[in-house]
């Protein structure tokens, strides 16, 4: 039911669901099977397949991204964090990737956070409908030869003796189309926004996008609603039994010191993987536009938080991964487009993050704080990544260090590595976990087994923030397992329905 007192308006629902990314769309499409009326506000825009196609990778980036996919993260170095901002959430925006948390890290998280019931147990029968509604697959490399920059990771690979593994995405007839960060234009990645999302429209939920929360409403010890501004800039209170916020590892814990709940813990410890970006030139034709994000990761040091997988290559990419060094220098590569590919090492940090709502407004300050021993991790990733990459048939490497030189052997590795400092690194972040973490109150937990923020009824946070810790994996089958389970003990609990 709506009313309507000038600019002001008002919704009522039964459940809120702020936020449609990996975990609010769970929430979302199980809530409606369970019969419950279902709202779900988005603060992006919706985009369809046809959309995502017509529209330019440098287009959708801008619409499809907060802040167009640079928003820092200060501190030595600053960090560039990337995190979609549209109905679908970043698995819009993303390659695709499913992987199942390892039973060893889940049992991790339960010793040091006091909370149990979310290991790989419990979490199985979540991630078997995940599977069925997403339909992951290995992904090869497909036809006629494309693909070429994960065929030479799994050549440098083989050569060294490391294990190496076809990715497992979450797609229905890829093209390898190499648009998978901007919006896959064919449809074939099962985001959210194709998937979760539709079907549960389709049981009566209903999705406003373009919808930016304000904050929650509560009484001090339970949440009612949400106040939020729509598309025409009117604000709208809406009015719920229940909310589940999935705003995002950035906007959850904003959102939570906005409307003062957990305000000094919310944000406080920010997760994150960060990518090192290099560019390899192989003698022969790479080609590395032709094909789809990757089909091939090296997973051999992935119990060290490592690993390592080409990225999207188009000419617009390349320059941005350049853009520090000298313009002659970029058309240099550019000229040599054909026979690069660029390769991203991935390296779980120790350090944490902290986010921080400023006044006045939705604006976020996030500064990280990276320790001797990431810079340590980063330096032995980059060698890691070097070697394969030669090992695979590179004649030249270039470092994410804009004022490095081009490297050619192991030996100017090693001197690199030796002469870098933290502040030197170019670094780029895509995951973000852990900031309004699950953990016993006494351990620096924001939220319960239930993901109920303490203190506070009526309020479920089920994303990325929830998570205990960093994953480093990529992290979409473990926030929807966890989406799952949260879910599922909220219905099971059999709060009251309007």
């Amino acid at each position: 039911m709506r009313r309507a007192f000038g600019r002001q308006r008002s919704v009522d629902t039964d459940v809120l669901v702020i936020g449609s990314g990996a975990g609010g769309s769970v929430a979302a499409l199980e809530l409606a099977a369970a019969g419950r009326q279902v709202t779900v506000l988005e603060e992006g825009p919706r985009a369809d397949t046809a959309a995502l196609a017509a529209a330019s990778p440098a287009e959708n980036m801008r619409n499809l991204y907060r802040n167009g996919g640079l928003t820092p993260v200060l501190g030595t170095p600053t960090i560039v964090y990337g995190e979609g901002r549209a109905v679908g959430g970043t698995t819009l925006v993303n390659g695709g990737l499913l992987w199942e948390p390892p039973p060893a890290l889940l049992a991790r998280w339960a010793a040091v956070s006091g909370i149990d019931g979310y290991r790989a147990a419990d979490l199985a029968p979540h991630l078997k409908t995940v599977s069925a509604r997403l339909g992951p697959i290995v992904q090869q490399h497909g036809d006629g030869g494309a693909n070429r920059d994960s065929r030479l990771l799994a050549v440098g690979a083989d050569r060294l003796g490391w294990r190496w593994q076809h990715a497992r995405r979450v797609v229905q007839g890829c093209l390898h189309r190499n648009r998978c960060t901007t919006g896959c234009p064919s449809g074939a990645k099962q985001s959210m926004a194709v998937s979760y999302l539709p079907r549960a429209e389709a049981l009566g939920a209903h999705i406003r996008p373009d919808t930016r929360v304000l904050r929650l409403l509560h009484d001090g010890r339970t949440v009612h609603g949400a106040l939020a501004t729509g598309p025409d800039g009117a604000r709208t209170e809406y009015r719920a039994r229940s909310v589940f916020l999935a705003a995002g590892p950035l906007g959850t814990p904003g959102l939570l010191q906005r409307s003062r709940i957990q305000q000094r813990r919310a944000g406080r410890d920010l997760a994150l993987h960060v990518n090192l970006r290099t560019v390899a030139r192989f003698p022969e034709r790479v080609a590395a536009h032709d094909g789809t994000i990757f089909t091939a990761q090296l997973k051999e040091f992935g119990d060290r938080g490592i690993l390592v997988m080409p990225s999207n290559v188009s000419r617009g990419a390349l320059a941005a991964a350049l853009a520090g060094r000298d313009p002659a220098e970029v058309t240099q590569y550019l000229d040599d487009y054909d026979r690069l590919g660029v390769y991203t090492t991935q390296v779980r940090l120790h350090g944490t993050a902290t986010v921080r709502a400023l006044p006045g407004g939705g604006l976020l300050l996030l500064r990280h704080n990276m320790t001797a021993v990431d810079h340590g991790a980063l330096v032995e990733a980059f060698r890691i990544g070097s070697r394969l990459l030669l090992a695979a048939g590179a004649d030249q490497l270039t470092p994410p260090v804009s004022s490095a030189p081009p490297l050619s052997t192991m030996a100017e590795v090693e001197e690199f590595c030796r002469r870098v400092r933290p502040g030197d690194w170019e670094l780029v972040s895509v995951h973000g976990m852990a900031s309004a973490r699950m953990a016993q109150a006494e351990r620096g937990g924001v939220c319960d087994e239930r993901g109920r923020p303490y203190g506070f009824e009526g309020l479920r946070v089920c994303d990325a923030s929830v998570l205990p810790g960093v994953t480093g994996i990529s992290p979409q089958g473990t926030i929807m397992a966890f989406a799952h389970e949260i879910t599922a003990r909220f219905i099971e609990d059999g709060e009251p329905t309007a």
